[in-house]
């Protein structure tokens, strides 16, 4: 499992040095042999540990999933990314192969949850290919943005100290994971229209609410998350490194602030600083993750033969911890350089559109992505404190499901649009 990842790792950025059509779509046929083969040997380590016949139903439920998904994509959207559509895969089989390992019920529930999500976001590429009026509509985006956050502070229920849930007739969902999204449109829009300093005012005043609101509701890790969003779209619509050397003096002071007034954010910096010092409360979450990773080592023990259920909300947060431990930290590792991998592909869509609201939506939705990354594994590895963020499409959560699937179909969208475009002036 580990050398084929190796390999598949290795076809995604070697995708990216073929010029012609052809050896990219041989390099997608690679990885799809290799995930698949990933897939397999898993499912049948996990059915001889586990000897329940319901393991082989859900890996072919999986199987068809997968490539229905693959295959039906392709030939709905003719100018599809293939290499988007690919790692979006791999995440999930990752994704969907521990969480078996962790809880087949809960595996369960995020399959059904994934397959609902692909159909729900099937057409949105289509959408944005064909609405062009998208930009026309900045300030609903920020309103609807605050109007569910608030909405969130004032009703919502409270996770590990902070409000993050919604629930409606039984069913719990967290907006924020939706809001990042029409927050990255609302500042895309904003800008589309002026980067002059009364626009830019404006539009910071709107994505200080965001963050305030959020920091009200004490989700400091999205909070984080949509400032640094705000601050490289604002760069990056400006070009001004005033803006963004104020921006990051202003961040650091406001994370000051805000470790002076929340207790639960004193408590993950202490147990980020010094977790050995009460490794039975506060420091025991991040010292079982270490010691996961750390027992683990580069070849990992083996799926079934290590303990990741001992480290708390292993299935959200610290997932990456569980992936480092039993399949090994050179599995993890290529795993997070998939990651880079989408991002950096994120990127080239970004600087390949002409218009300046999808160049704009496309850099946003990246930021969005790899910093959400880099906050989930920055906090299992103890490179930084604890956030509470989930790594995309590969922590379970239904609501992180669903928007990481908006996400990546935003993305399809832009790279379909320009690819139509450049069909129709070669014709």
């Amino acid at each position: 499992m580990i050398l084929l990842i190796a390999c598949y790792t290795f076809f995604n950025f070697r995708f990216f040095a073929y010029p012609d059509l052809e050896r990219k779509r041989l390099m997608c046929s690679r990885q799809n042999q290799a995930m698949f083969l990933i897939h397999l040997l898993a499912y049948l380590i996990i059915y001889l540990k586990t000897e329940d016949t319901r393991v082989l139903l859900f890996y072919g439920a999986q199987v068809i999933f997968f490539l229905a998904y693959i295959y039906l994509y392709r030939l709905f959207y003719r100018n599809v990314s293939r290499l988007l559509v690919n790692n979006a895969c791999l995440l999930m089989c990752v994704g969907l192969i521990i969480l078996t390992r962790l809880s087949f019920d809960r595996a369960v529930r995020q399959f059904i949850v994934l397959a609902a999500a692909a159909v729900l976001t099937w057409l949105i590429p289509l959408i944005i290919d064909h609405v062009w009026q998208l930009s026309r509509i900045g300030w609903f985006y920020g309103i609807l943005g605050l109007v569910l956050l608030a909405l969130v502070w004032i009703l919502g229920s409270t996770t590990f100290g902070a409000q993050l849930s919604l629930e409606i007739k039984g069913v719990s969902f967290q907006p924020s994971e939706f809001v990042k999204i029409t927050f990255v449109f609302f500042v895309a829009a904003m800008f589309y229209r002026s980067t002059d300093f009364r626009t830019v005012i404006a539009t910071t005043a709107v994505a200080a609410l965001h963050v305030l609101i959020l920091v009200a509701s004490k989700d400091l890790g999205g909070g984080l998350l949509f400032f640094i969003t705000y601050l490289f779209m604002l760069f990056i619509a400006t070009s001004k490194w005033l803006y963004l050397g104020g921006g990051l003096l202003g961040g650091a002071g406001a994370a000051f602030l805000a470790y002076q007034v929340f207790p639960h954010v004193q408590t993950r910096v202490a147990a980020w600083a010094d977790p050995w010092a009460d490794i039975d409360n506060r420091g025991y979450q991040i010292t079982q993750s270490l010691f996961a990773m750390g027992t683990g080592g580069w070849f990992g023990l083996g799926l079934y033969q290590g303990m990741p259920y001992k480290i708390p909300v292993v299935e959200k947060d610290f997932i990456f911890a569980a992936i480092s431990e039993e399949l090994g930290g050179i599995f993890a590792l290529c795993v997070l350089l998939i990651c880079m991998g989408c991002f950096l592909q994120f990127m080239m869509i970004a600087g390949s559109m002409q218009a300046v609201f999808f160049k704009l939506i496309a850099f946003g939705l990246g930021v969005v992505y790899i910093t959400q990354v880099f906050l989930t594994v920055g906090g299992v590895t103890k490179f930084i404190p604890s956030t509470g963020v989930t790594l995309p499409f590969v922590s379970y959560g239904g609501s992180s499901i669903l928007s990481t699937f908006i996400l990546f179909n935003i993305i399809q969208g832009l790279y379909i649009l320009k690819r139509n475009e450049e069909d129709y002036e070669e014709s």
